[in-house]
């Protein structure tokens, strides 16, 4: 059989702008003839990727290699998504999986950002959302979202814990979970009343169930992943590591193939005889499973995976792309604004930051627009967190001055988090700065304008000291006793990221939404004359997490 597996698609209908529409992949790859310019550094290249149209075309195309296929996604199918999908809530990705076909969501995080009841509408259907007339009631998912590893108040998991094929004598299963710390990824008003329990000991406490359905061969979709080294592309797997190395550590046999997410990764990696693989994001890439299944002994005894770009190469289906269109049509009203005109993108781009998780010039902008929306509130300096912060910001195409539109700007922050401005003492700073490397890799806040420091990290202990004599607001001295304003995010205000000092953060003063905040701060260049440059480089903090 085969499974044809993507994850964190997040609503992205069209290609994704800027460096998250593209794919990075060896220079000698067969899809080289496609790419956006030669080898880069590492002798790796940008191939375009992405688009549910063109999704949609090359699933159709390779099912026509295997009837026996299944197509599944390993979370945030939603969330957390581009104004067009995000205006009508999600309903439009959802349509779009009807027509290719999708069999099983796994659940993850972002799935959960408007809360379970509007979770649980996707699947079951109701009244239509979104402005101008909907051509019909919304019917719902035609897939299965699974969630053996959420539970609701009354204790039952708010979907089905998994579902189970037969290919002949053969019978598999799909179990479907998020990530166990969920909680700390996800504004607390999305997920009140429901618990996540660990993925584990949720995957093996099933299998005698399952056994007892004949199951001899499951499939994991979990909403966690891993990361590769900064060498590794999209189908290898390069000095693998994260939060799913210990989860593999402790999972029942039984657990042959693992789909995951939620890193946003492409890897295809074989750890302690297992079969673990991710699609990148943003339908990207699709993650082509080979099962090899003995009928005799319903078994399976061998299993193979080839991750592929969803290259533009091919038409796009007809169906989805006249869908598209049409939701497209109803948001143009509100897409297509003016806010600003800029000279070049502003970027999160890890080839300009070195990673992600780093200072950015899109980052320090959006705390530089944060920080101007409070100051009403007293704050003297923004945080921004890099997970936050969902593509590059790109003008249309053209060089020189030119618009950004109102749907590029959201697409960077399409979440609908408040700002919240609260109070810390100066060592307080110093120790939310510290915190930014105590996972599994540096997260590191961007911050707003006149604020700079320097910090050392150590990444055998992932522990960092910043120096306290380097925090500076406008040169001057933080000082540690000393009380300062400071502008975060809602998801950040409620201890996310890690980040628990900010959750008994004092003196707390909401703002405005940070996409209007945002908005409100590039209409400053709103004309071709006004045109905002991005920065030639970063440098508001000093270290060497990021070298």
């Amino acid at each position: 059989m085969q499974l044809l597996a993507i994850n964190d698609l997040h609503g992205n209908l069209e290609p994704p702008l800027g460096n998250d529409g593209s794919v990075l992949a060896p220079a000698d790859d067969p899809m080289a003839r496609l790419a956006l310019s030669g080898a880069s550094a590492g002798g790796r290249i940008r191939i375009p990727a992405g688009g549910v149209a063109y999704l949609a075309t090359h699933v159709r195309e390779l099912r026509k290699g295997n009837p026996n296929t299944v197509f599944v996604s390993a979370g945030d199918l939603t969330g957390a998504s581009p104004l067009v999908s995000n205006l009508f809530q999600d309903e439009p990705v959802v349509l779009a999986m009807n027509l290719i076909g999708l069999d099983f969501e796994g659940v993850g995080n972002h799935d959960f950002d408007r809360g379970i009841t509007e979770l649980h509408r996707l699947q079951s259907g109701g009244p239509a959302a979104g402005p101008g007339p909907a051509p019909a009631p919304f019917p719902g998912a035609k897939f299965q979202y699974l969630a053996a590893n959420v539970r609701g108040p009354d204790g039952a998991t708010v979907f089905p814990p998994y579902a189970i094929k037969e290919f002949g004598p053969a019978k598999i299963a799909f179990v479907g979970m998020t990530l166990e710390a969920t909680p700390t990824v996800t504004t607390p008003e999305a997920i009140a009343g429901l618990t996540f329990v660990g993925e584990a000991r949720t995957a093996n406490a099933l299998v005698p169930e399952l056994q007892s359905h004949g199951v001899s061969t499951a499939v994991l979709l979990i909403h966690q992943g891993g990361f590769q080294s900064e060498s590794g592309t999209y189908d290898a797997c390069d000095g693998f590591k994260g939060d799913l190395r210990s989860l593999l550590h402790d999972l029942d046999p039984m657990f042959r193939v693992i789909v995951t997410g939620h890193t946003h990764q492409g890897y295809n990696c074989t750890i302690d005889g297992r079969l673990v693989t991710s699609a990148t994001s943003y339908g990207r890439v699709i993650t082509k499973i080979d099962l090899t299944i003995d009928p005799a002994k319903a078994e399976l005894t061998d299993a193979r995976a080839r991750n592929v770009i969803v290259t533009h190469d091919v038409a796009p289906d007809p169906q989805v792309r006249d869908l598209i269109a049409s939701f497209e049509e109803r948001a143009a009203p509100v897409a297509r604004r003016v806010v600003a005109y800029l000279r070049g993108p502003f970027t999160r781009d890890p080839e300009a930051a070195k990673s992600r998780s780093c200072e950015t010039p899109l980052g320090d902008l959006i705390a530089d627009a944060q920080l101007e929306a409070t100051r009403g509130a007293g704050a003297v300096v923004a945080f921004m967190n890099p997970g936050g912060v969902r593509t590059d910001l790109v003008p249309d195409p053209g060089g020189g001055a030119a618009p950004v539109r109102y749907a590029a700007v959201f697409e960077v922050q399409p979440f609908g988090n408040r700002l919240v401005t609260v109070t810390l003492t100066g060592k307080e700073i110093q120790e939310l700065l510290e915190k930014q490397f105590a996972r599994d890799r540096p997260r590191v806040l961007s911050v707003s304008r006149g604020f700079t420091y320097r910090y050392a990290f150590d990444p055998k202990t992932r522990t960092a000291t910043v120096d306290p004599s380097s925090l500076r607001l406008s040169g001057v001295a933080v000082r540690p006793e000393k009380r300062y304003r400071v502008t975060i995010n809602s998801f950040l205000a409620t201890g996310g990221d890690g980040f628990s000092l900010l959750r008994s953060a004092p003196d707390r003063a909401s703002g405005p939404l940070d996409i209007e905040a945002f908005t409100r701060y590039l209409g400053r260049f709103g004309t071709a004359g006004s045109a905002l440059s991005p920065p030639a480089k970063v440098a508001r903090i000093d270290g060497n997490a990021c070298e």
